[in-house]
C-alpha cells in the first residue's frame, strides 16, 4: 500500500501517546489523575439535556438535516448581538460546525492553495496548525512568549512573511497559555490584516471563562473586522455539550459562503436534536455560566494553592479551563518530567512540547477533575518533586 504523501506531516498525536502510557499505568494497577486532554466534566443544564432526550425520541427528527434550520441560525445571531453588540445575518454570515475542531481542519480548504503561507501562533492547539498542513499549506510560527503575556508581537513578523502569508489563526483567551488580549491587540490585528490581505480566523471557545470579572471579547466586535476575517465559537465549554459537537463560524459573509459550501460536499448537517439542544443552551440564564466559572475557581485555587504548598509555583490562570505551569528545576523537557510525574504520582499532564517549539520548558493541566481531587494531585505530585 501507498499512503499520501501528507501524512509524513503527521506522528502520532501527542494524545494518543499520552492514552498509551496511562493505559500501561491502570494495568499495573494504579489510579490515574488525567489532567491531560480537556474534556469538561462539568454537564449541560438539566433543561438542555431534557430538551435532547425529548428531541431524541422524535422519529421526524432522524432525517439527514442537510442544512442549519433558521431558529438555530436565528438564535446564534441572537446569542452573539446580546452578548457581544455583534449583529450577525443569520441567513448570510453563520453556520454550524462540528465542533470548533472540524472546523479548524476544514477551513484552510477553503483558503489554501499548495505552497501558500499560514501564520499560527506558537505555542497553540495542534489542530492550528494541522488544518492548514492538510490544505498544503506552509506555517511560520508566531511565537506567544511570557515576556510578552503571551501576546503575538505582530510587529515582529517579518515583512516578506506578512506579504506572503493568505491565512493566520490567532486565539484568545489562549489555549494552552490561558492569555486574554486587550483590545488594543484586536485593533492591530484588523489593521494588520488589512495591510497585507490576510485572512483572519478569531477562534473564541473560551471568551465565557475569564477569571478576573471582566467580559470577554469578540474579534467581531472591532471595526473592520468582518472584512478580514471570521470567528470560531463553541458550546462545548461554555455549556458543557462538548460531546454533542455544536460551534459556529460567523463573520465575513464571503468566507462563511464558502465553508458552507465545502461542507455542503463532506456532510449532512448537524444532528437535529442537537440544534434544539443548542438553541436552549443558547437561551440559558447568565447564572448557568457564572456557576460554571466559579466551579472552575475553586478547582484553579484547589490545584494551584495545594502545588505551591509543595513547591511547585505557578501563576493563575486569567482564562480558560487549564493551568500552564513550568516544569520545576532539574526535570530535564517537558515530556521527561510528563513521564515522571505519571510514574513517580500516578497524575498525567500534557507536555508543553506537544502545543508547539515555544511550549517547551512548560506543562498544560486541565480542570478537569473536581476540586476534592485538584487537592490530592498536590499530595501525589509531592512524591515526584521530593
Amino acid at each position: 500500500m501507498r499512503f499520501a504523501k501528507r501524512m509524513g506531516n503527521f506522528g502520532e498525536g501527542v494524545f494518543a501517546r499520552l492514552a498509551a502510557m496511562k493505559q500501561e499505568k491502570i494495568l499495573s494497577g494504579a489510579k490515574v489523575i488525567d489532567l491531560s486532554i480537556g474534556a469538561p466534566n462539568i454537564p449541560p443544564p438539566a433543561h438542555v439535556m431534557k430538551v435532547l432526550a425529548e428531541e431524541a425520541l422524535k422519529p421526524e427528527n432522524y432525517v439527514y438535516a442537510i442544512t442549519d434550520t433558521r431558529e438555530f441560525l436565528n438564535e446564534a445571531a441572537d446569542w452573539y448581538r446580546r452578548r457581544y453588540g455583534v449583529d450577525i445575518n443569520p441567513a448570510s454570515e453563520v453556520c454550524s460546525l462540528w465542533g470548533s475542531q472540524e472546523g479548524l481542519s476544514h477551513i484552510a480548504l477553503t483558503l489554501i492553495d499548495d505552497g501558500d503561507l499560514t501564520l499560527v501562533p506558537d505555542p497553540c492547539y495542534p489542530v492550528f496548525a494541522d488544518g492548514a498542513k492538510l490544505a498544503g499549506s506552509e506555517i511560520f510560527f508566531m511565537p506567544q512568549l511570557k515576556e510578552h503575556d503571551y501576546i503575538i508581537q505582530l510587529d515582529k513578523i517579518p515583512r516578506d512573511v506578512a506579504e506572503r502569508a493568505k491565512f493566520m489563526v490567532v486565539s484568545y483567551p489562549n489555549n494552552p497559555t490561558t492569555a486574554v488580549a486587550p483590545a488594543d491587540f484586536y485593533e492591530r490585528l484588523v489593521h494588520f490584516a488589512k495591510k497585507y490581505d490576510i485572512v483572519v480566523l478569531h477562534d473564541n471557545a473560551y471568551s465565557e471563562l475569564i477569571f478576573d470579572g471582566s467580559q470577554g471579547l469578540s474579534f467581531l466586535s472591532f471595526k473592520g473586522a468582518k472584512d478580514v476575517g471570521v470567528e470560531f465559537n463553541s458550546l462545548s465549554k461554555t455549556y458543557g455539550i462538548a460531546g454533542a459537537r455544536v460551534g459556529f463560524c460567523l463573520g465575513n459573509k464571503d468566507i462563511v459562503k464558502h465553508v458552507k459550501l465545502l461542507k455542503s460536499n463532506i456532510d449532512y448537517g448537524l444532528f437535529l436534536p442537537i440544534q434544539k439542544a443548542a438553541i436552549a443552551a443558547l437561551r440559558s440564564p447568565k447564572e448557568i455560566i457564572d456557576k460554571t466559572r466559579e466551579a472552575y475557581i475553586e478547582r484553579i485555587d484547589a490545584l494551584i494553592d495545594g502545588l505551591d504548598a509543595v513547591g511547585w509555583h505557578m501563576d493563575k490562570p486569567k482564562a480558560t479551563m487549564f493551568v500552564w505551569a513550568p516544569v520545576p528545576k532539574n526535570f530535564g523537557t517537558s515530556e521527561e518530567f510528563v513521564k515522571t510525574l505519571l510514574e513517580k504520582s500516578n497524575v498525567m499532564v500534557t507536555p508543553g512540547s506537544a502545543f508547539g517549539k515555544s511550549g517547551e520548558g512548560f506543562v498544560r493541566m486541565a480542570l478537569v477533575q473536581t476540586a476534592d481531587t485538584m487537592k490530592q494531585v498536590a499530595a501525589q505530585v509531592k512524591t515526584t518533586l521530593d
